[in-house]
């Protein structure tokens, strides 16, 4: 008996908790599970969720499920896509068509062949692109047009067919499919833009305060004062396409701005030398500023969303982010704290509005509601949830998720105003807009990042501690010093469109790591010598 009773005792003991628990509301049953990849944050997921099931209900009457697949950034998608293609493509070629498989097909699947390319190659991709080969997911939602374009050149996102569902959707007055020279959707129908981007600083006003600093940052280029040193929070351009993005934004800057100086000052200069010029020198502009903002920071991260967070905290007074992640970590604070100690603000003309795109996926399982959810984001019930507060009537339910709808039509609702956040942010009537050319930058995007990465992380120990010696020392030793510091022939504009995409382009790994270890090496080399004439 008494084992008994101390057996009751212990069930009792475990059983209470659950017996006097609040009644839960039961599981809705789903008629069918929507499958989506994305890089958006839990507020995101969890508002266009919920949006969407509602507004999927309305119309169908049925219920559905959304599984997010969260794996990481942008990067990361993209690697795990490929392989997944890779393996489900293999199955189809091999299995059933009964087709060898080797290194050429694998590689030639994947990109339009040369005419030149062996047959087989050529019958690869195009059985590729007429089959329904699927990687058991159904839409790709959140990232850059670059990551986009790069899933459209392999033939992994396939037209939705919303261009002809909507055709007025697609007009310069509701979704013009370029502005400022940013594409915002493929006119194939593959990728189309749902919110804008642009990027900027966060700041800490008390952290500002603490460095003697009475002029909140404007311009990419008050990172670069001296009193930032050590205080400036970085992501790896080459591990986020945001934060690359901000960077080709700021050598864009640099570039246009040169190219207009060349124009009052070489008027009678051919204006295609004088672009040339100007695109070469802008380059090594934008990577000057871009190295001594790099030597003022703290560190260079693997997650974009880690510096807001950072520069809220007083662990650093600024930090580089894309806009929604400056605007929402200051509604945070100011909501959690009562505090308006956080600010962020995009340099005006120093940074254009790109789009987030969402795309349907070849073989996606569940494709006709895939097509709604595109639908959905894209009509002005799904655009309203990017912008107005919490709460409103047709707004979010609980995050203010602070960003800026694509559609342009969305602004002409003056009724909607005092629904919005940001209300002085105007996208499309902004003065002194920056101007987009793909084809300065577009082409070596990539080759950039590297270039970052390996002038300001790889070798961050050698560049801070140069750049310490250089603002200690006097002059005229600090200008020899700092000139020494910032000679960056050797990572010019022709030799990135030459060695450095050649190396990471190749297939070999090694020719990318051989030639980050020689530009490592000759970096380090520069910032021995600016230490040297610091007089350290």
């Amino acid at each position: 008996m008494k084992r008994i009773a101390i057996i009751l005792a212990l069930v009792t003991t475990v059983a209470l908790p659950f017996v006097l628990r609040p009644k839960q509301a039961s599981v809705e049953k789903a008629d069918a599970t929507l499958v989506i990849i994305t890089p958006h944050n839990e507020s995101i997921r969890h508002e266009f969720g919920l949006g969407f099931k509602e507004w999927y209900r309305a119309r169908t009457g049925r219920v559905v499920a959304i599984d997010w697949r969260v794996i990481g950034g942008t990067a990361e998608i993209t690697r795990f896509l490929e392989g997944e293609y890779t393996a489900a493509f293999q199955n189809f070629w091999t299995g059933k068509l009964g087709k060898p498989w080797s290194s050429e097909v694998q590689a030639g699947f994947q990109s339009d062949p040369a005419p030149t390319a062996p047959a087989l190659v050529r019958e690869a991709r195009a059985a590729f692109l007429s089959s329904a080969t699927s990687c058991g997911i159904d839409l790709f939602f959140g990232g850059g047009p670059y990551d986009f374009i790069k899933q459209a050149t392999a033939g992994r996102i396939v037209d939705s067919g919303l261009l002809q569902l909507h055709p007025e959707w697609f007009r310069p007055e509701t979704i013009p499919q370029a502005f400022a020279g940013e594409t915002y959707w493929d006119k194939g129908g593959r990728w189309i833009g749902t919110v804008l981007s642009s990027y900027g600083i966060v700041y800490n006003r008390d952290s500002l305060q603490r460095l003697g600093l009475d002029r909140e940052p404007r311009q990419w280029s008050d990172l670069q004062d001296r009193r930032y040193f050590g205080e400036v929070a970085l992501a790896d351009p080459t591990k986020s396409s945001s934060i690359a993005k901000a960077f080709e934004n700021i050598l864009q800057q640099q570039m246009q701005r040169r190219w207009v100086a060349l124009q009052a000052a070489q008027p009678s200069l051919d204006a295609k030398q004088r672009e040339a010029q100007a695109v070469r020198e802008g380059w090594i502009e934008g990577l000057r500023l871009m190295q001594l903002i790099s030597a003022n920071s703290r560190y260079f991260t693997d997650t974009s969303q880690k510096p807001p967070i950072d520069v809220a905290a007083g662990n650093c007074a600024a930090g580089i982010c894309i806009d929604f992640y400056g605007r929402q970590q200051e509604e945070a604070v100011r909501r959690r704290a009562g505090s308006a100690r956080l600010g962020y603000a995009s340099p005006p003309g120093g940074t254009v509005s790109s789009v987030d795109p969402i795309a349907l996926l070849r073989g996606a399982p569940n494709r006709e509601i895939a097509v709604a959810f595109i639908e959905y984001v894209l009509s002005l019930e799904g655009q309203r949830l990017w912008s107005f507060k919490p709460g409103t009537p047709g707004g979010p339910e609980h995050f203010a998720l602070r960003r800026l709808p694509v559609r342009r039509d969305f602004y002409a609702h003056q009724e909607w105003k005092a629904l919005r956040n940001d209300t002085e942010t105007e996208p499309f009537a902004q003065e002194n807009q920056l101007i987009y050319r793909g084809e300065w930058t577009g082409g070596v995007f990539r080759e950039l990042a590297f270039i970052i990465r390996v002038m300001g992380q790889d070798t961050h120990p050698e560049l801070v501690k140069a750049w310490k010696a250089i603002n200690a020392a006097p002059e005229p030793i600090k200008s020899k010093a700092l000139a020494a510091l910032q000679d960056l022939s050797m990572v010019g504009y022709d030799r990135a469109k030459g060695d450095i995409k050649r190396a990471l382009g190749s297939k070999n790994k090694v020719d990318e790591i051989r030639l980050a270890n020689e530009l490592g090496s000759e970096f380090r080399r520069n910032y021995a010598r600016a230490l040297e004439l610091a007089g350290q």
